[in-house]
């Protein structure tokens, strides 16, 4: 799998009351990982809600990618800008960046 959108992350400023809204208005299921981060399950995709001190602004679509640093060139070449360095989180490394018509997007590698 290369290049595909398969994550969502949400920012809340109360990731509780976000956890339990989407529990409650769809059923989706939740996984704790810690104060600031829910991870989504059974929503269709997988996802998180994230109420960190680094969150997005926007919700934000991650995309998997085999080669992080050659998606980061591609990126850049196509007129992306790089809004966030690379950086390891658990379960694999990301960056974050901006399209030319002002979306936040992310792309991430699995941990081998």
């Amino acid at each position: 799998m290369s290049d595909k959108i398969d994550y969502i992350e949400f920012p809340s400023t109360n990731r509780g009351q976000t956890s339990a809204f989407f529990q409650a208005a769809f059923g989706w299921g939740m996984t704790s990982y810690g104060p600031d981060y829910d991870g989504l399950n059974d929503a269709g995709i997988d996802g998180g809600v994230d109420q960190g001190s680094g969150k997005v602004a926007a919700t934000m679509a991650v995309v998997r990618t085999d080669d992080l640093d050659a998606a980061e060139q591609r990126v850049i070449k196509a007129g992306g800008v790089i809004t966030r360095a690379q950086f390891d989180f658990p379960g694999g490394r990301r960056f974050h960046f901006r399209e030319p018509g002002g979306n936040e997007l992310a792309v991430w590698v699995a941990r081998e």
